[in-house]
């Protein structure tokens, strides 16, 4: 039986590419670079995490995508499978936003997300 080859976790539009590079580029410290995760809260019942990271976990899935290097918490692999990661700027505020094929719901104010994790043997 052959396997089919599994979609990128995640993949970040060019602005999202460059706002993280960026990011990086004015921290004072090494950053290896960006963990994204999820994590119970909000109205919706998950929301996204972002965070420096400084060396990969042993479990990190780590992708590297247009020259950024993004590092996945093992317990979001099947929740963030197949999203986009993208960054919006507006006349008030900016933000990044995960264009996520998993998510069913979200709330009205958009900090948090219902998501349905990829069943694992679709992975196969």
């Amino acid at each position: 039986m052959t396997r089919r080859e599994r979609p990128k976790t995640i993949t970040l539009t060019d602005a999202a590419a460059n706002r993280v590079k960026e990011i990086i580029g004015n921290s004072d410290k090494e950053i290896f670079g960006v963990r994204i995760g999820v994590e119970k809260g909000g109205c919706a019942g998950m929301a996204y995490t972002m965070e420096y990271a400084e060396e990969a976990g042993p479990l990190d899935e780590v992708v590297e995508d247009k020259g950024v290097r993004v590092l996945i918490d093992p317990k979001a692999v099947l929740f963030l499978l197949g999203t986009e990661m993208d960054y919006e700027e507006g006349k008030i505020s900016s933000t990044f936003r995960f264009n996520n094929p998993n998510a069913v719901d979200a709330c009205g104010c958009g900090e948090s997300v219902t998501i349905q994790p990829v069943p694992e043997d679709a992975l196969q």
